[in-house]
């Protein structure tokens, strides 16, 4: 029941007083949504917290394992020639290589015919395998292909493209007519392939019918022709001789991939070297992802007397223990030799900007290039003492510890979310008794007013009836 305008039995501003009473039984909100808001603050903190100790974990990953250092960066005196990438197996060094012959493909050409002239119906058998000395030996079982009457060239293309039969088929078209082009799917000398014909005509190695499309030497004639003979490709490395069925080399020397793209007149020259620019890279990666989270904490944590203003998590035991964790680790010592410390390498914090991490760029170059294995070391060292690990070791299981289900940042977020809760909570029971309190509020105005009103009715009457009684007299 609401009751919002005066006079209606009382005179009395009802829902004035009702709301102002009302206000009252709400006013604890106030403070517990200035809370709410400082928890949900407190959690999008530590959100970014999570997420920039997962970012310097991933960074100390790329540096805390001997393979994570293999980097490595390959050249070719002759691009054009002969192009090479390095893996992380790669070794240092180099090599000379020599190309006397690229792998290919075989090629067969049809005879022309009228275009879109049908071919005769039968059956193609394809088979792919290896030619030696005019004797074909198969590297499986031939797959089949099925011809029409009214098939023309085309449509054959078309089926033995379909069968998966280890070749490709196309048609060419000139002044001449069309030809059917085959040609195996792969390079090299055990890629090779013949076509045997089954033609309905009854004669399947004459030149009319389906046997046009044969290719089978010394048993087919008027066949198709050879265009390019299947060949394995020829090079000496270092005045070794190789062959291979392809022109990329993946397996031939470890951590290399060497492409054949020219026969080559002269030697090219292929270097593999460490790539400096690379671990320099994840090097200052380590250092940027170390400063960001070092920033966030010390804004989450700071209180500027001046402004009279906190941050965040100012006050946080978890915050400050992180923070102090992180920057001891980065001013501890390892095991390892002769580097020890980041400071050796050229890597060290500033106090004046609140423990960042600097590099000297000259001092990291003179450990790269003087002792590469003994800053290497210095991130990957193993040691039962889990404080003398290397910096990436050490600073991986710390933030992989930090960020797993029952780390410290999950825990801590976990407490902050079940406070989140049970201030909703609470903020849910204050409005619920303040929205009880004007129930009864309203109810019990209207019921005094609506008494009121009949007191005020019955003085009236009163009043009329006493004015008639003297009236009379």
């Amino acid at each position: 029941m609401a009751i919002s305008s005066p006079g209606i039995g009382s005179g009395i501003d009802v829902q004035s007083i009702v709301s102002q009473l009302v206000a009252l039984e709400r006013a604890p909100l106030t403070n517990l949504q200035t809370q709410a808001s400082a928890i949900t603050t407190r959690i999008s903190t530590y959100s970014t917290i999570k997420s920039q100790f997962a970012a310097l974990g991933d960074a100390a990953a790329k540096l805390s394992t001997t393979s994570a250092w293999g980097v490595y960066t390959a050249t070719s005196s002759n691009t054009s020639a002969v192009s090479v990438t390095a893996g992380t197996t790669a070794a240092p060094g180099g090599l000379s290589i020599e190309v006397q012959q690229l792998a290919k493909a075989q090629s067969t050409a049809s005879v022309a015919v009228a275009n879109d002239t049908p071919m005769g119906s039968g059956t193609l058998s394809i088979e792919v395998g290896g030619w030696s000395g005019g004797t074909f030996t198969g590297n499986g079982s031939p797959v089949n292909v099925s011809v029409g009457a009214s098939d023309t060239l085309s449509t054959i293309a078309g089926k033995i493209n379909q069968a998966g039969a280890g070749v490709t088929a196309t048609v060419l078209r000139d002044a001449s007519g069309e030809r059917l082009l085959v040609r195996s799917k792969d390079t090299g000398e055990e890629q090779a392939f013949r076509i045997q014909v089954s033609d309905d005509d009854g004669n399947n190695a004459d030149a009319s019918g389906l046997s046009r499309l044969a290719y089978d030497p010394g048993t087919a004639t008027g066949g198709m022709s050879l265009t390019q003979g299947a060949l394995n490709a020829q090079a000496t490395i270092n005045n070794v001789a190789i062959t291979s069925a392809s022109n990329k080399l993946t397996d031939t020397l470890p951590g290399l991939t060497i492409t054949l793209s020219q026969v080559t007149t002269e030697p090219v020259e292929l270097e593999v070297k460490t790539d400096t620019e690379e671990i320099k890279k994840r090097l200052q990666a380590f250092v940027d992802a170390y400063n960001t989270i070092n920033d966030t904490l010390s804004n989450a944590v700071k209180y500027d007397a001046d402004s009279k203003t906190a941050g965040p998590l100012q006050g946080d035991g978890t915050t400050v223990g992180l923070q102090n964790a992180l920057r001891s680790m980065m001013r501890s010592v390892t095991g390892s030799t002769p580097f020890s410390r980041l400071l050796d390498v050229g890597i060290s914090t500033e106090s004046s900007t609140g423990a960042k991490l600097k590099i000297d760029t000259t001092k990291l170059d003179e450990a790269i290039n003087g002792n590469l294995e003994g800053l290497q070391s210095l991130f990957t060292a193993d040691n039962a003492d889990a404080t003398l690990r290397g910096f990436g070791v050490k600073v991986k299981a710390f933030t992989d510890g930090l960020l797993a289900s029952d780390g410290q940042i999950s825990t801590k977020t976990d407490a902050l979310a079940k406070q989140k809760t049970r201030n909703q909570d609470e903020q849910d029971r204050v409005n619920d008794r303040a929205d009880r309190a004007q129930t009864r509020l309203l109810a019990q105005f209207s019921s005094l007013d609506t008494t009121v009103a009949q007191y005020s009715a019955l003085g009236s009457f009163v009043s009329q009836q006493l004015a008639l009684w003297s009236s009379s007299s």
